[in-house]
């Protein structure tokens, strides 16, 4: 089956309660034919690609039978956003006050033997059924799915837990000596030892059955809470956008000056259509601006503070603000195509993904939960075999079922990613999945493209230099036109050079790009077609046209002065020089300190002459530099730096950076270049500051430090505590409150993250 064959979709999936049930809807669509799934749990989402013989309803028809829900994307973008999930953090925190509401008098009673008076231990009864029936029915309802479909999830052992507990209590009150008149015990941290062989049937498990179940649902409420939480960041990030935007529409008969604007919602737009931006509003989707000069502020998208001076012919992205005057812009992409919405999904895509080390804890908490159960009925048969209670017994086991949730384990990497993942779209680096994660600990080198990268970009004509018998008009004129269907910065800054001075282009013929070497074409001036030579040096010197010696000494000279030289040659002849010139930018000696700092080794990479890059790595602090190299040798460069023994970071913005970016084990994109640049790599900077690279770096290996901290912990926890309740050194409402921390730490942890700043100036 071939890849055109297949189709994604985005499934949001409800019912799931722990680690083992995305684990469970995962498998369950990874066995139909054709199809590989990824579910988050914290996301609750299921990311499927899946073979155009399926439909989006057998996807869902499959999550139903694994015994959970699953709507398709239309299903769940319609209404207000994050309605359902305020809707079940609601119905969830009020089921948490009424059980807590009932267990704290239980609990209370338990613990103070003096409030124990004659008939405490049925008002315990009384007060915790409702708890253990209605409270904990959440945890039921998900047990009994799981018993349907032969499989077992977190919500089996508390369940378990929690009904053994209270069905003990049961009989013990009404069969058993618990329920008399007077009867009292005390309270203890450990599970009693001391009852010897007998039935046990004096011990009531009341304040353990209602206690678990308050302590698991307060620590599922602020699970919910801190993951809506930390998903914060994405959310803020589809809201941006503008609601509705004014747009011009010309009068009947194309009167001048006949527009008149109309509004309209900003989802209504389409690409052509001319909008007005006043003062203080957002722009509604990304276009040229047509009229009017203003500053955009774009902190909010890109977390630059500086606002950024726009007029005619300046592209603007959605979602940005108009700080000064009027604009009129005109669209040029809209809905998902737009900035903003592509910077949305990848977020999401990110957020959805799963680094190495999840899938680790994955397959454990696979076979965590069944693993818990045989531990549980081997601790009860080591407590009778050893001439223990059944009481003692029961209790150990049941301590067991319930220390032993794997949810920190589910929680641990989808929560860090989330936040991460989050803060770093809000500082304008979009993190293209979990993998990139683990690139970012491992990189000791950092590829610096020069145009672009580590300069501004933005070409401006330094100098024409003519040779004898030239004029400095011919050489720009005929040099600018054919620079005119060029893409590359130098012929660009050449040809608006000539467009500024004399107006119109000449027509080109016959024009050929030399990849990374220069153009060539037939330039008509005056009615006469010359063939022209336009490029480096070396371009005219494989052709036989010898520079003269005058243009000679004035190609070295602007070289040293950090200039690009460009040779003009036209009619078998070298006729002259045009020197342009790009400008470091203010902030690229500082990144490059940075990376220094994070233990990185910086190299420029350029296709300019070495004169000139040595120039500018010298400005910026760069000391290895590899210059004259070609668009297609980029990528050999970051091969041999890793045959080298070297993980090589690639930061570029153009088109001929796409392939290294690839190749490189990490690709950080300028999102101030190509949309194929920006595809091809690993991290996207949303603005053209390279600081923000080191940031991007930073924030990434907090990250993963992060989801590695909570793993430590969560596999730990799991470790440690498993013995500690078989021994009998925990009661079963402790077990509970631990196994409920345990999670509230792992999200909490993650949710440090919100609280990264990038580098500021003074270190």
């Amino acid at each position: 089956m071939t890849t055109t064959d297949q189709r994604d979709i985005e499934l949001t999936i409800a019912g799931m309660t722990c680690a083992s049930c995305a684990n469970r809807v995962e498998r369950k669509l990874n066995k139909l034919e054709g199809v590989t799934a990824s579910v988050n749990y914290a996301t609750e989402k299921a990311r499927v690609l899946f073979p155009s013989t399926l439909t989006p309803e057998d996807l869902v028809r499959t999550v139903e039978q694994a015994g959970y829900a699953a709507t398709l994307p239309q299903q769940h973008h319609s209404g207000a956003p994050g309605a359902a999930g305020e809707d079940a953090t609601r119905s969830l925190r009020d089921r948490l006050v009424i059980s807590a509401a009932l267990t704290f008098p239980v609990v209370a009673m338990a613990m103070v033997p003096a409030l124990q008076f004659d008939y405490w231990q049925w008002l315990s009864l009384t007060l915790a059924s409702p708890v253990v029936v209605w409270g904990a029915a959440p945890f039921h309802r998900a047990a009994w799915t799981n018993v349907r479909h032969g499989t077992s999830t977190m919500d089996t052992l508390v369940s378990l837990g929690t009904l053994a507990a209270y069905a003990w209590s049961i009989y013990a009150l009404f069969w058993g000596t618990a329920g008399t008149p007077g009867m009292t015990h005390g309270f203890e941290l450990t599970v009693l030892t001391g009852d010897g062989p007998g039935d046990g049937s004096g011990n009531i498990y009341l304040e353990a059955a209602a206690g678990v179940t308050t302590f698991l649902l307060a620590g599922r409420y602020f699970e919910v809470r801190s993951k809506r939480r930390a998903g914060a960041a994405l959310e803020a990030l589809l809201e941006l956008g503008a609601k509705d935007v004014g747009i011009l529409e010309e009068a009947p008969g194309g009167a001048p000056h006949g527009a008149h604007e109309r509004r309209i919602p900003a989802d209504q737009l389409a690409p052509g259509m001319r909008f007005v931006v006043r003062p203080g509003e957002k722009v509604a989707t990304d276009g040229v601006v047509e009229e009017g000069t203003s500053a955009v502020d774009a902190s909010m998208l890109t977390g630059e503070s500086v606002p950024v001076e726009v007029g005619p012919g300046h592209p603007v992205v959605g979602a940005t603000v108009n700080s000064g005057g009027v604009l009129v812009v005109r669209a040029t992409r809209v809905g998902a195509d737009t900035q903003l919405a592509q910077m949305a999904r990848l977020v999401e895509e990110a957020q959805s993904g799963k680094a190495e080390v999840q899938r680790l804890a994955d397959r454990v908490s696979g076979v965590f939960v069944p693993a818990v159960i045989g531990l549980a009925v081997a601790t009860m048969g080591f407590w009778l075999g050893t001439g223990h209670g059944p009481a003692t017994a029961f209790t150990a086991a049941v301590a067991v079922l319930i220390i032993a949730c794997p949810c920190a384990l589910g929680l641990a990497t989808p929560t860090a990613l989330l936040v991460g993942t989050g803060r770093a779209a809000q500082l304008g680096i979009i993190i293209k999945g979990p993998e990139v994660l683990e690139s970012t600990r491992r990189v000791d080198t950092v590829v610096l493209d020069k145009t672009g990268t580590v300069t501004t970009g933005s070409m401006s004509l330094r100098d024409v230099i003519p040779a004898t018998d030239e004029s400095e008009e011919t050489v720009l004129r005929l040099a600018g036109a054919l620079e005119d269907a060029s893409e590359h910065p130098v012929g660009r800054a050449v040809a608006e050079a000539a467009r500024r001075r004399f107006g119109h282009a000449a027509p080109v013929s016959g024009f050929r790009n030399l990849e990374g070497l220069g153009v060539e074409g037939a330039v008509t001036w005056h009615g006469v077609p010359h063939a022209v030579v336009a490029g480096r040096p070396q371009l005219l010197a494989d052709r036989s046209l010898t520079l003269p010696p005058e243009l000679l000494g004035a190609v070295e000279e602007g070289r040293a002065a950090g200039g690009t030289v460009v040779a003009v040659a036209w009619d078998g002849r070298a006729r002259g020089l045009v020197v342009v010139g790009d400008r470091v930018k203010d902030t690229s000696a500082e990144a490059v300190r940075r990376f220094r700092e994070l233990g990185l080794h910086p190299v420029l990479l350029t296709g300019d002459h070495e004169t000139v890059a040595r120039v500018v790595g010298e400005e910026v602090g760069i000391d290895e530099v590899v210059a004259d190299v070609m668009p297609a040798d980029k990528v050999r460069v970051v091969a041999e730096l890793q045959e080298r023994g070297r993980v090589v970071a690639m930061v570029g913005d153009g088109v001929n950076d796409a392939a290294a970016l690839v190749r490189a084990d990490l690709g950080l994109a300028m999102g101030t270049g190509t949309d194929v640049a920006i595809e091809a790599s690993d991290l996207t900077l949303v603005r053209g500051d390279l600081r923000i690279a080191a940031d991007a770096i930073r924030l990434s290996r907090r990250t993963l430090a992060t989801i590695k901290g909570n793993l430590v912990w969560a596999f730990a926890y799991n470790v440690a505590a498993l013995p500690v309740a078989a021994a009998g050194l925990l009661t079963p409402m402790l077990a509970g409150a631990a196994m409920a921390l345990s999670s509230v730490f792992v999200v909490t942890n993650s949710l440090r993250l919100r609280r990264f700043q990038p580098w500021t100036g003074q270190r």
